[in-house]
């Protein structure tokens, strides 16, 4: 089974990605960290093939996190989030070793079409096309 985390400090936006991403993609197994501290502890226990992390992430940096979970685990697909596409975010989400950058506030599509991508290139297609869904704004 595919496993992801989503790393993001705001409960209810973290809350909303997971009730969006879980009813596109109900094979994927969710899990969820509010902290740095959480996330860590969630990376080793629940073993992610993926990790969504605010670069703003309480509790711990999100790009030292990126770094660690690049180091012990390269198989991990890391996409960092921001509420801001600045250049910088992206520079320094890249050096960090993360895969992807996303905006918080991109169309919900975006965050989808980015999620089947990762899917589909581990050879799993898992979305549960859901109009209704997509129409909400995450941001």
């Amino acid at each position: 089974m595919f496993r992801a985390i989503i790393a993001e400090g705001t409960p209810v936006f973290r809350q909303v990605l997971i009730n969006i991403f879980h009813s596109r993609f109900p094979s994927v197994e969710w899990a969820e960290a509010a902290n740095g501290k959480d996330a860590t502890g969630l990376i080793e226990t629940f073993l992610p093939d993926l990790i969504l992390v605010d670069i703003k992430l309480p509790g711990g940096n999100a790009l030292e996190l990126t770094r660690m979970i690049k180091m012990h685990h390269p198989k991990v697909v890391v996409i960092i989030m921001a509420s801001y596409d600045f250049p910088e975010y992206r520079d320094m989400a890249n050096l960090n070793g993360a895969d992807y950058f996303i905006c918080k506030d991109s169309p919900v599509e975006d965050h989808m079409a980015l999620i089947q991508s990762i899917l589909s290139a581990r050879g799993l297609n898992r979305e549960v096309p859901n109009r209704d869904v997509l129409k909400r704004n995450v941001a």
